[in-house]
């Protein structure tokens, strides 16, 4: 990045803090501060081990500094502005979640839109949310797009603070469905009355909650399209399955017709065959309803994460904190863009041709110095992909 380009978002970083205003964390003065400042070298060269006091006012600090990028701990600590880990003296962590779009295993690099893969990670997003609030019953959730091309959120509920490590990783292997089996799922329960003379057990899913309810509900999605087929298109279509012949297959298909309740209730000994057929459906749901978050940053007690109200500064994006009302509607590259950088044109020195959604708009940029409205000049030059054109 030249001189010049750099000069430029500075000040305009700066004009943007002096008409915003910041909120803080909670025990904002317990946590580690950090930032990158707009020098030249290494984009990772940062600041940090500050803390409030070192800072001072926060609105004073960001109209000053005007810095690229700033973060804050997810820890907090009796000394947070120590030069080591060690001598900050750890109280407690939220538990912090973070999905990426270029980690996600849906979004292809190359073929998907910059709005596809924001769109694919909002969608993660929700089924992380779900796994947080339905199943783990957390209530102080802070969810905030980072400003890039994901999201974070925030678990600040009483009892999360002191849990160690391996306690999170406990969390990261559930919500990613890590090494989940049916063994591991089902329950026994007996079955009596009906004529016999010894109780008899069966195993069944949890179908009222965690991966046992997603698990049952879609294996009742396969007994109604199962039965829709008919028998002799179902057993070809269960023939198909790896290890599946045609005996088993017409097993299986009367076992699902004549229990379907108990199939959709979670009961997955209605015929030794379907057990194959629920491991199966294990590993189908896993994949498609784990939350792929990246996860080192949970784990991670100490971890540094970005600062909601912030400019980022590898897209001139907010890092914006959302409500869950304000989830469905938000679009980042409409809702995300400062006003700041709206109403006004810029010149800048395109490197290659850059076809940019933004603002409810498709702007084709050419290479070569050309004219486009600041938010996409801004967007172009944090991300390498321009510089400020000489005046």
């Amino acid at each position: 990045m030249e001189e010049r380009t750099r000069a430029y978002l500075r000040g305009r970083f700066g004009d943007f803090y002096r008409r915003s205003e910041v909120t803080l964390p909670p025990r904002a003065d317990d946590r580690e501060w950090g930032y990158i400042p707009w020098t030249s070298g290494p984009d990772t060269t940062m600041v940090r081990h500050k803390s409030t006091l070192d800072l001072g006012n926060t609105s004073a600090f960001l109209e000053r500094e005007r810095p690229r990028h700033v973060y804050f701990s997810a820890g907090f600590y009796e000394n947070p502005g120590a030069s080591t880990m060690e001598q900050k003296d750890w109280l407690g962590s939220d538990v912090v979640f973070d999905l990426d779009a270029d980690h996600l295993p849906s979004v292809t690099l190359g073929e998907d839109t910059y709005a596809e893969m924001l769109a694919k990670c909002k969608d993660a997003l929700y089924r992380l949310l779900d796994f947080l609030e339905r199943d783990f019953g957390f209530e102080d959730l802070t969810v905030t797009f980072s400003g890039g091309r994901g999201y974070h959120v925030h678990v600040r509920d009483e009892g999360v603070h002191e849990l160690e490590r391996e306690q999170r990783r406990e969390i990261v292997d559930y919500v990613r469905g890590n090494e989940l089996e049916l063994e591991t799922l089902v329950r026994e329960e007996t079955v009596e009355g009906l004529g016999l003379k010894n109780p008899t057990t069966k195993r069944v899913l949890p179908a009222d909650g965690g991966w046992g309810r997603r698990i049952t509900e879609r294996l009742g999605e396969f007994a109604d399209g199962l039965i829709e087929r008919g028998e002799d298109d179902a057993v070809e279509y269960l023939s198909g399955f790896e290890g599946i012949g045609e005996k088993s297959a017409r097993a299986i298909f009367n076992a699902v017709s004549n229990n379907t309740a108990a199939v959709k209730a979670g009961n997955v000994d209605v015929h030794p065959a379907f057990l194959k057929v629920a491991r199966m459906y294990v590993e189908k749901t896993v994949e498609a309803e784990n939350a792929p978050i990246d996860e080192p940053v949970t784990t991670d007690t100490n971890r540094l994460i970005r600062l909601p109200g912030t400019l980022h500064g590898g897209s001139g994006f907010r890092v914006q904190r959302l409500s869950r009302a304000e989830l469905d509607d938000f679009d980042p590259l409409v809702d995300a863009i400062p006003e700041t950088f709206v109403g006004h044109d810029i010149t800048v020195d395109v490197q290659a041709e850059r076809t940019l959604e933004l603002l409810g708009e498709t702007l084709t940029v050419r290479p070569g110095v050309v004219s486009v409205p600041e938010y996409a000049g801004v967007f172009l030059m944090a991300r390498g992909a321009a510089e400020k054109a000489k005046q």
